[in-house]
């Protein structure tokens, strides 16, 4: 095998086996969301796969030095690759009776350890094939893993970058084990002339055709409006009724329903976090008030076409870092192309980092039970937030957590007591039994002002009686949660709220501890 043929054939695996794991995260989060779980599981599975893969090519190089051993190699690394969206469509769902970081490990090694290792294997061969000479074996072997580490750089940034919002996942893993299998053709002397050759190349397009459906198309069902996969989620739009027969468009993102609107009526709230968010501007503002509010994780843009409607003087602001859910929510969610609402498609932090107006209220609604942006909750970006507060502005924060066995409410709790000090952080919750719920939500209000929350309290028995959605944890119950809960100050350099979030994550997907 002559080097430049050498260099092509290592650089394509390469190539390959990167667009793999990147694309493994997108693959999965439908099924497990996007964790640190998650992203340890592809790295050291794939890794896995690359080193024992090494290590089975080598032997196989030195027992069957051929071209047509790298053909064979080439080619079952082909089929490997096709096979992972049929295999994530059978496993990936799966609940396996085990723990949740083995769980995932699992699921992930089933779908991408022969890939990994199949195309671990194509580079000792290579080697073998390319080396005639024995004293230039470094500089051969220096090239020829220089070519695929080029390859590696490539396919990492072509996936990120371009193949997955041009293509999609699935479309993806069917273009990378087509070009393996050509691969496989040209350079792996499977065939004596070319008439098989290309007679071969037809064979995987017609097998391909009795599995395309199930295997590369998105499980889709007449109830779905609207699928794409941008650069940070899997979308769907869909539409369902609820229990007074109106028609709501749901939002999902991955594998989490973001939001549900009425396009018909924007003061509909189907979420009882966006109810409590109106008592307490309802508690705070008139309807003729003029503020200033900002939301970081715009969703559906549920809330904020609220304030639109509700108060039509509010200066209303949103950042929300993936365009195409914004571009989604205009066509499909009943955003008005004429909205007063400012959109900012940009990280949350980057965009208060560099904010230059005040806000008497900011939302943050950018955390969910599967995956959560460590650097929008810690110490030093709560005080970038306090920065761009007005003197009485407030802060509310949306979080899902388990009362009993989470981690991560205590946690953001106490990381905004360092900022905002210890008796002006309140929690709201949507339920008197807290204390007896698993994961549920819960609003954390705190504000650069003292908040009066006995005000709050008495506005909630007098305007809505019984029927208010906002419960109050005294503070007598918070003192003894926080006092009790394990809990840390986030920070930018310690802030593990994948390991804090993990018993809720554990209980989405049906794990529970006494399986132990």
């Amino acid at each position: 095998m002559n080097i430049t043929n050498a260099y092509i054939v290592t650089f394509i695996a390469s190539f390959c086996i990167l667009v793999i794991e990147i694309v493994a995260g997108r693959i999965l989060a439908p099924f497990v969301g996007v964790s640190l779980y998650t992203w340890t599981s592809i790295i050291g599975v794939v890794l896995a796969g690359i080193s024992i893969g090494a290590y089975l090519g080598g032997k196989l190089a030195d027992r069957f030095p051929g071209r047509k051993t790298l053909g064979l190699l080439l080619l079952l690394s082909g089929i490997a690759t096709l096979t992972i969206p049929a295999v994530t469509n059978l496993v990936a769902g799966y609940k396996f009776p085990t723990s949740l970081m083995l769980r995932i490990l699992i699921v992930t090694m089933i779908t991408f350890f022969i890939p990994s290792c199949t195309l671990g294997m194509i580079s000792p061969v290579v080697v073998k094939l390319a080396v005639r000479n024995l004293e230039k074996v470094g500089n051969i072997v220096g090239k020829i893993y220089a070519f695929s580490t080029l390859g590696s750089i490539f396919g990492t940034f072509a996936a990120g970058f371009l193949l997955i919002s041009w293509m999609g996942t699935r479309h993806i893993i069917l273009v990378m084990g087509g070009i393996l299998i050509l691969t496989a053709v040209i350079w792996g002397a499977l065939f004596k002339t070319k008439t098989p050759a290309l007679g071969f190349l037809l064979l995987p397009p017609v097998l391909l055709l009795g599995v395309y459906d199930y295997a590369f198309k998105p499980r889709l069902n007449s109830y779905i409006d609207y699928y794409k996969e941008s650069d940070y989620y899997t979308i769907k739009v869909w539409h369902t009724l609820n229990p007074d027969g109106e028609i709501l468009k749901a939002l999902i993102l991955d594998n989490l329903t973001h939001s549900y609107i009425n396009l018909h009526n924007p003061l509909h709230l189907e979420y009882q976090y966006e109810r409590i968010y109106s008592e307490i501007l309802r508690w705070k503002f008139r309807k003729d008030s003029s503020f200033r509010s900002l939301t970081i994780g715009g969703g559906g843009y549920t809330f904020p076409r609220y304030m639109e409607v509700y108060y039509p003087k509010a200066g209303i602001n949103v950042v929300e870092i993936d365009p195409e859910i914004t571009r989604v929510a205009y066509k499909y969610l009943g955003l008005p192309q004429d909205t007063s609402i400012r959109t900012y498609n940009e990280d949350g932090r980057w965009f208060v980092m560099n904010c230059k107006e005040k806000y008497d209220l900011i939302f943050i609604d950018a955390y969910n039970d599967l995956s959560i942006p460590f650097h929008l909750t810690t110490k030093e970006f709560t005080h970038l937030l306090k920065n761009i507060l007005t003197p009485d502005g407030i802060l509310l924060t949306n979080i899902i957590d388990n009362f009993q066995k989470g981690s991560f409410l205590p946690s953001y709790i106490r990381t905004l007591q360092e900022v905002f000090g210890k008796r002006n952080i309140h929690v709201i919750s949507v339920s008197d039994d807290f204390e007896k719920r698993g994961p549920s939500t819960y609003i954390v209000m705190t504000g650069k002002g003292n908040i009066e929350i006995s005000d709050f309290e008495h506005y909630l028995k007098d305007s809505f009686g019984d029927k208010a959605t906002s419960k109050i944890v005294p503070e007598t119950v918070l003192k003894e949660f926080l006092e009790k809960k394990y809990s840390v100050v986030l920070r930018d350099d310690y802030a593990p709220v994948d390991n804090l979030i993990a018993p809720v994550f554990e209980e989405r997907f049906g794990y529970n501890r006494k399986n132990r």
